[in-house]
């Protein structure tokens, strides 16, 4: 999330960065090795797209981590915004929230956001539910073609703005006092807005991280290796993590207008009670990520800087990382910048960069879902190299904490290099049943019918071309 002119918050478009721009560097520097023989690349049969996937709904693995630590979290996501304005009191709902619905829902929005409910409501414990009419919301949802919202707010996937009932009264008061957060004294009024036309997934993931924001958090932390408030993208659902925080937010034992070291005084008793087993880890006592860091890793993600300055900077992200001794995720994700950025010239720096991210990631508790995401790189480079065998491993390694972790883009890419391993194995029926799994998914994930189809395409292209007939 990232503040507006006017202080609202939102959820940048940049961060969606993670996976199709991924794909598509990789996708270009895979390319097939030559063959002495005369080669043939297979034409690609499009099969007919399958129902749509989704995922059954499932509670969040409880957090691995200090109380120690949770706490200074929870104050630095309630206390701070993310451009490092102090928050100066503590605020929550204080009455039941119902949350209505407006504009052009989309399909399976609703279910999504009854899917989203039910969880705050077992596992935060909040009083949150569908409001009987429009009257009775007093947490909006609004629908709304993409272009019209980036007309407004040019840089948001979806954002979340306080003291407003709609669209209209947004606009109205988008440079004024009333949509900035720091002035806020307490929640009776937020609202939502969620692009109409984009994929059911980025639906979801927006509905996620901007229904919590309007709830509690207004920060995001690049050292929160288990949650979505963290600019890495790495989680697109709420997470044990996130839904402590929640919890903790709403326990009786703290209330709206708080300062910081009233709810610091509060916290490690809430915590105590409701994560009894954070009282036994060890702190891990992470530094704050200092800003040269964060506008490194920024500039390196930024969509619209040049490449070399944005490979450039994410050399000076991981200078930083590694000269302030960083052994975190944020050490792994500089190194994972960097790879990321080399792939279309720097194939050997990227493989090293990639190995080293995967080294780090694995190394943490709730690195498994991180690690994922590096094999997808190696799984794509092992298909272009011709291993398939170990297209195979690193697929097959990638995929439960992918699915765990309900990232259904990502689960179909790895579905879909997994097929084309299979084939070239000569597992052919395999491989289209692998195929077929991978077109379900892509359909939640990637959304429109020819986004899928050329996302299959990109992937089949990887394969090396066949010599002979």
């Amino acid at each position: 999330m990232t503040a507006l002119p006017a202080p609202a918050a939102t959820r940048p478009a940049a961060r969606r960065w993670l996976l199709p721009a991924v794909c598509a560097l990789l996708l270009s520097a895979c390319a097939a090795p030559p063959v002495t023989e005369v080669p043939q690349r297979r034409q690609m049969a499009m099969p007919a797209l399958p129902a749509m996937k989704n995922f059954a709904p499932r509670p969040g693995t409880p957090p691995v981590r200090a109380n120690a630590d949770i706490a200074r979290d929870i104050l630095d996501l309630f206390f701070r915004m993310e451009s490092g304005r102090e928050v100066p009191r503590f605020t929550r709902y204080e009455a039941p929230i119902r949350v209505g619905l407006a504009g052009q829902v989309p399909p399976g929005a609703e279910a999504e956001l009854s899917r989203l409910l039910l969880r705050l409501r077992s596992e935060a414990h909040i009083d949150i539910a569908r409001a009987d009419s429009a009257a009775a919301a007093n947490l909006h949802v609004e629908f709304l073609p993409r272009a019209r919202m980036q007309a407004v707010v040019p840089h948001a996937a979806c954002f979340v703005v306080p003291r407003v009932g709609g669209w209209d009264e947004f606009r109205r008061r988008r440079h004024g006092p009333e949509v900035d957060w720091t002035t806020l004294e307490s929640r009776e009024r937020i609202t939502v807005f969620v692009p109409a036309d984009v994929a059911p997934q980025e639906v979801r993931d927006c509905l996620h991280e901007e229904l919590a924001q309007a709830l509690g958090p207004l920060n995001d932390l690049y050292r929160l290796s288990d949650s979505v408030f963290n600019d890495d993208n790495f989680h697109t659902v709420l997470t044990g993590f996130d839904m402590l925080v929640l919890r903790a937010a709403y326990d009786p034992a703290l209330r709206t207008g708080m300062t910081r070291a009233e709810a610091a005084a509060a916290l490690p008793a809430i915590l105590r009670r409701l994560n009894p087993r954070g009282e036994r880890l060890p702190a891990r006592g992470a530094d704050d990520s200092p800003r040269a860091w964060i506008d490194a890793i920024e500039t390196a993600l930024g969509p619209r800087t040049p490449a070399p300055a944005r490979r450039v900077a994410a050399h000076r992200a991981l200078a930083i990382a590694e000269a302030r001794g960083w052994a975190d995720n944020r050490r792994a994700f500089s190194h994972f910048a960097v790879a990321r950025l080399s792939l279309a010239s720097e194939i050997e720096m990227a493989v090293l960069n990639f190995a080293e991210a995967a080294r780090i990631y694995a190394a943490l508790p709730d690195g498994a879902l991180h690690v994922a995401h590096v094999d997808m790189q190696m799984a794509a480079f092992a298909l272009g190299s011709g291993q398939a065998e170990e297209a195979l491993v690193l697929t097959g390694r990638a995929i439960p904490a992918v699915q765990a972790a309900e990232n259904a883009a990502l689960l179909a890419t790895l579905l879909m290099i997994r097929a084309e391993a299979l084939e070239m194995l000569g597992h052919e029926q395999e491989a289209r049943a692998v195929r077929l799994d991978s077109l379900g998914w892509a359909r939640y994930g990637f959304g429109a019918d020819d986004t899928v189809r050329n996302r299959l395409s990109e992937i089949a292209a990887l394969t090396p071309p066949r010599a002979g007939g």
